[in-house]
């Protein structure tokens, strides 16, 4: 279907909401700047949703995104991770590793100049809240440029979607990114995404990965064996030739779980928490001093310390750096509520905890209103809602139903 076709589409109807109406519990809901840039009527689609705070991306990953509301594309191909903003020779200058621009986000068919601070203006010119959203550690293109900076498995594999957080060029790269992403912007909030380690999973080209090793075996194989990474456990007392051994045997084709000690295991979880400790407290003082008005300091991060990608694990001192701590709660099971209480509970009071959910399959109707009520009564003080770009007509009804969960949340209080 054409853009001209789509333009007589009737979106169902939206109960117009206040901003405030929903009390304590905050609604965020994610965009990508070619939703906003081109699009006049996003900002009046996003209000009439009842968000409250647009989470938009100004450094982000490879995608290609479909734009089903859009006046005037159907599809958007992201070739590479990019900087949504311009890239400032001054401000990479001596750097190893510098993102590309964004060129594919147009407009009435030309390159926007600066996609992220375009959008940003529109939405809050129409009297939105903006976050920027910055994807720090995950970028094939830069991965496959300087393989040396990525995670390497402890089979000598490396893995070029990942930017290895021991590294110190990757520490400079993440904090030039996240200051140059918020710089001269409207922003109030800034939502960090892969600040810590990548691992194993990872939804690649045609992935051929997905459920050939169990949970065990991919959290070994997400343990970053990179020159740096073993000189650091080698400085905590740690062998790294007789653990990289060890790491092999227990995800041989002969595997016992005996092959790595627990004492192991706790020393290299020390030690990629150190890492991430690190690059989460430079990029945040980069943002501090880059934009002093964004106010919030938000990270997508799991309640289980081992996990890894794009919400890596909880360090012990996460919850003292951040205001606000968003866990992945996709799926409408229990399993995800239980994340919410987690998270509840490890944040302990020192940083509000959001739950990231998606109106997009395979979640449905009958289930996604009682998902977020449920998220709700577990603690959880904000919700994310994604998406509000890829989300078409026959979605719609969902994002807004979040809000309506909501407000029938806070009145019951």
């Amino acid at each position: 279907m054409g853009p001209e076709q789509n333009e007589e589409q009737e979106l169902p109807p939206v109960t117009e909401f206040d901003a405030g109406e929903t009390g304590t519990i905050p609604v965020v809901g994610y965009a990508y700047p070619w939703d906003v840039v081109g699009d006049p009527t996003f900002a009046d689609r996003a209000r009439g949703l009842g968000v409250t705070k647009v989470a938009l991306a100004a450094a982000y990953h490879t995608a290609r995104a479909a734009t089903p509301l859009h006046p005037e594309h159907r599809i958007v191909e992201a070739r590479t991770a990019a900087l949504y903003r311009p890239v400032r020779a001054e401000a990479w200058e001596g750097a190893r590793v510098v993102p590309p621009a964004a060129t594919w986000v147009t407009e009435n068919g030309s390159p926007a100049a600066d996609p992220f601070g375009q959008a940003a203006a529109t939405l809050a010119d129409a009297g939105l809240e903006v976050a920027a959203w910055i994807v720090l550690t995950h970028s094939t293109h830069l991965g496959e440029a300087d393989p040396e900076l990525t995670v390497v498995s402890c089979w000598d594999e490396p893995y070029p979607y990942a930017l290895c957080a021991r590294h110190e060029d990757v520490r400079r790269y993440a904090e030039t990114l996240a200051a140059e992403a918020v710089r001269d912007t409207p922003v109030s909030t800034v939502i960090l995404e892969a600040c810590g380690q990548m691992g194993f999973g990872h939804g690649g080209h045609h992935e051929k990965t997905d459920g050939a090793y169990d949970d065990t075996t991919q959290q070994l194989l997400s343990i970053c064996c990179c020159p740096a990474c073993r000189e650091d456990w080698a400085a905590r007392g740690l062998d790294p030739e007789t653990t990289v051994a060890a790491l092999r045997g227990a995800t041989g084709v002969e595997a016992t779980e005996a092959a790595i000690d627990q004492a192991a295991l706790h020393t290299i979880l020390a030690s990629r928490h150190a890492a991430a400790d690190e690059l989460r407290r430079r990029v945040i003082a980069a943002v501090r001093e880059a934009a002093p008005g964004a106010t919030e300091i938000a990270l997508h991060a799991q309640p289980d310390p081992w996990a890894t990608g794009a919400s890596p694990g909880l360090t012990p001192t996460t919850a003292d750096d951040v205001d606000l701590v968003v866990s992945f709660c996709w799926p409408t099971t229990e399993a995800s509520v239980e994340t919410g209480r987690r998270l509840v509970e490890a944040v302990d009071g020192k940083a509000a905890a959001a739950a990231y959910v998606t109106v997009l399959p395979p979640t449905t109707e009958d289930a996604f209103g009682g998902h977020v009520r449920a998220l709700v009564d577990a603690g959880i003080d904000q919700i994310h809602l994604y998406h509000l770009g890829l989300a078409g007509a026959d979605r719609q009804h969902l994002l807004a139903s979040a809000t309506e969960v909501l407000t029938t949340a806070a009145r019951t209080e």
